[in-house]
């Protein structure tokens, strides 16, 4: 136990100097980056300024490197973050609650904690059997991918801190109200029964206390793990936003995506349920769409759908979900999306 603990002790300060180096390298590369796009574009490929192509690819030169930039240093911190809120014990803090506040925590919580579709079942069904009301544990399975802390730092980085905190605080409070709907509804006969007799399979595991080093290794870890898997949609995304951005006329998006047309907020939710994407995907095409002059509340309305309300979750939700469940889950957040939409088209 003696040499474990020293062991712990030697490693936090090399793992501290790697991450200063790593830290100084990163801000030097990312204040290069708008030069080497022109160089490159320019210089190198020989593109004339100022035409079609030229300008697709000197933004898909500049946003890629800094999308993923922004997307390393993002992931590793929340990396740490994360180690210190695990599953189980969101489930436990939650557990109990009044509803009211169950709600307003869970959401919040849903910022900071593990959650992507592939875990959505299992922590519905933890959730569930350890007692968590049904709206609290919807309030923090629409916040979890919905307000995406990726997202968040991403949209501050592109667009500044009120795009970003508009997004937060929107997010934050279709969650609130969903899962305050649904749980005002007592739709549990709409839970599948053999959710409710799963065992929770974690009593009486207790948690190990991490050093300091165990978390740099975790946010190293999410590191690898998350932008190894989601790069190639980042790429993709900076792709499309590049090509809207070369080749889509300039007035174009304002008239499908615009404040003026009404139909706009619901074609763009409708579009977006469909698509699978993750926040660092789409997050370049709406730049793209954004400089094209499509209005801020269509956007985020679209965004919100497709990082929200996408299909791929909604089929995995319906393991533990009835149809009726899934059709109220999918609408009231619809709902709340779509009023977000308008309401920022109005004040914007």
């Amino acid at each position: 136990m003696i040499i474990s603990e020293s062991v712990g002790k030697n490693r936090l300060p090399r793992y501290l100097s790697t991450c200063a180096a790593a830290l100084v390298v990163w801000v030097v590369l990312y204040g290069r980056l708008q030069p080497f796009a022109a160089w490159l574009t320019y210089r190198v490929i020989s593109l004339e300024r100022g035409s079609h192509l030229a300008s697709a690819v000197e933004f898909f030169v500049f946003e890629s490197p800094k999308v993923l930039l922004l997307l390393v240093l993002v992931v590793f911190g929340v990396g740490i973050l994360r180690s210190f809120f695990t599953p189980e014990r969101t489930r436990r803090v939650l557990a109990g609650r009044r509803e009211s506040v169950g709600n307003v925590l869970a959401a919040l919580l849903g910022i900071v904690t593990p959650f992507c579709s592939c875990s959505a079942v299992p922590l519905f069904i933890g959730f569930v059997t350890a007692g968590v009301p049904l709206g609290v544990t919807f309030s923090f399975l629409v916040s979890a991918p919905m307000v995406n802390e990726v997202a968040v730092v991403l949209l501050f980085g592109l667009f500044g801190w009120k795009v970003a905190g508009l997004y937060m605080g929107t997010g934050v409070a279709i969650a609130i109200v969903s899962g305050w709907t649904i749980g005002r509804l007592r739709l549990e006969r709409h839970v599948e029964d053999w959710v409710f007799k799963t065992p929770t399979g974690d009593a009486g595991i207790a948690e190990r206390r991490l050093e300091w080093a165990d978390r740099l290794e975790a946010g190293w870890q999410a590191m690898k793990d998350i932008v190894g898997k989601v790069w190639p949609y980042v790429l993709l995304g900076i792709a499309v936003g590049a090509g809207i951005h070369g080749y889509v006329p300039e007035n174009f998006m304002a008239s499908i995506m615009g404040k003026g047309a009404w139909w706009s907020v619901p074609l763009a939710v409708l579009i977006g349920i469909p698509m699978y994407s993750n926040a660092a995907g789409i997050i370049p095409v709406v730049q793209a769409l954004l400089g094209k002059g499509a209005a801020l509340g269509t956007v985020l309305a679209f965004m919100m759908a497709v990082i929200g309300l996408s299909l791929p979750e909604t089929i995995i939700l319906r393991r533990v979900l009835k149809p009726t469940l899934i059709a109220v889950f999918v609408g009231v957040v619809g709902t709340g999306i779509l009023l977000v939409g308008y309401l920022f088209n109005v004040i914007f």
